[in-house]
């Protein structure tokens, strides 16, 4: 049952003046979640969650603590308060932390034009569960698919709501809907699997389960007689499914938490070069029916759009208020928290520039070299940008598909290999990091 959560979070504030604090904020989220797996067209597994959380922070002079809680009685909520403030008591001193400046703080916003929430009624299990029975069909009907490792729906929604002693309140729903397919060819050592996934806010959007199904399947035959690609330093093309992670590893190297800690291959490169001159890497929270949007972030800040890289040039840093004044700059309002911790900085909505060419295009250009459309492990060094992933996906010679690949490590630095890149056109519009295909020059591969 849906409860009012602004007098919850006035009753968290109410609490902790009473116990001592000097300052608090507080959120609180309300959440339904559910999920259906099937196998062989039967129901394999079923969850469901309900829940409220409750997130208090505390600030006693220049020191926080946090704590969170489940249960919404009164003894409790004292009790969250207490023991948050004799916490924040033993904690160091830091002269960063604190809450906005009222003349800060979002006023106004139009949360139903971000499009956030779908106000259709709440799937029941049995409608997910024949999605994913259909989904699975779909990819088992299509020759030469020997099983489907699983085939699952999903749905969930949320409710939060901030408030803080500067005056601060507001909040905003969140729901989202998908489904998602492996499929399995050939047996033992000559098995190769591939996916396929989709996840959007309002159902109406969603592809169907057999559109999601038969890609899975397509994409899994599309892997038959997968071996290891040549040894040497060759081109490589990362497919628009992973591409988002290369861009992933800039934002994380300019993340404000990550120049605080003086951890970060990007530390000393703000106002340089950094990818081609023409690409831009825009963050935009505001953008309608996407999974990143917030009208404001976590310390009441109102968002805006910004570009994190310009011309190619990185123009600046992912800021909370405490890694921007620890930097002698301003916040970005990239604030992000969760019940049981303070705020810290974290990106919404990004989109990289695209190209004028396709990913076929681009595999023309590339001539000889792989094409990547999946990554397993990691081993970014996060001080120099040195970079080693296991991939695997598709030998290309004369600009197009020759064999599938797999068991194969690509290797550069990324400092190098973002000054290469060069962009397709498929982005996908809907997803929160709208990255198309990427070529990228140079990187050492290490296969047969």
């Amino acid at each position: 049952m849906p409860l009012d959560l602004p007098p919850l979070s006035d009753r968290l504030l109410s609490a902790a003046k009473a116990a001592g604090a000097d300052a608090a904020d507080a959120i609180v989220i309300q959440g339904t979640s559910l999920s259906i797996g099937v196998r062989e067209g039967k129901l394999e597994e079923a969850e469901r969650s309900e829940g409220i959380d409750l997130g208090l922070r505390v600030l006693v002079g220049q020191r926080q603590a946090c704590v969170s809680a489940s249960d919404l009685s009164e003894r409790t909520i004292a009790e969250m308060a207490e023991r948050a403030v004799a916490m924040a008591k033993e904690a160091p001193e830091d002269p960063c932390v604190g809450l906005a400046d009222p003349d800060q703080l979002a006023r106004d916003w139009d949360i139903d034009a971000l499009e956030l929430f779908d106000a259709s009624p709440e799937p029941d299990a049995a409608e997910l569960q024949e999605d994913a029975r259909r989904a699975e069909a779909a990819a088992l009907a299509v020759t030469g698919i020997s099983q489907v490792q699983s085939a699952g729906t999903g749905y969930g929604a949320r409710r939060i709501h901030l408030a803080a002693s500067n005056g601060f309140a507001g909040g905003y729903r969140r729901t989202d809907r998908g489904t998602s397919v492996v499929a399995i060819i050939g047996e033992g050592s000559e098995m190769e699997r591939d996916y396929a996934g989709e996840q959007r806010l309002f159902q109406a959007d969603l592809p169907s389960p057999e559109e999601i199904g038969a890609l899975a399947a397509e994409r899994a035959l599309s892997r038959k007689g997968a071996r290891k690609p040549p040894t040497g330093a060759f081109p490589v093309l990362y497919d628009e499914r992973i591409s988002s992670g290369l861009i992933g590893h800039v934002l994380m190297a300019s993340n404000g938490a990550s120049i605080v800690r003086g951890s970060s291959w990007l530390r000393d490169k703000l106002g340089e070069q950094i990818l081609p001159t023409t690409l831009n890497v825009t963050e935009d929270p505001l953008r309608r029916r996407a999974g990143g949007s917030k009208p404001f972030d976590a310390e009441g800040l109102p968002t805006r759009a910004r570009d994190i890289v310009r011309d190619g040039v990185l123009t600046g840093w992912t800021l909370d208020l405490a890694t921007a004044r620890k930097l002698g700059m301003t916040s970005t309002a990239n604030a992000s928290r969760g019940p049981s911790a303070p705020p810290s900085p974290s990106v919404t909505n990004i989109a990289l520039t695209e190209g004028e060419l396709s990913r076929e295009d681009l595999m023309v250009e590339m001539g000889t070299g792989l094409l990547v459309t999946s990554l397993m492990g990691s081993s970014i060094n996060p001080n120099t940008g040195d970079y080693s992933r296991g991939a695997s996906g598709f030998w290309v010679e004369d600009g197009a598909i020759a064999y599938p690949v797999n068991e194969c490590t690509i290797a550069g630095n990324l400092l190098d290999m973002l000054r290469t890149l060069i962009p397709a056109n498929d982005a996908r519009q809907h997803l929160s990091r709208v990255v198309p295909s990427l070529l990228v020059e140079g990187l050492t591969i290490a296969g047969e």
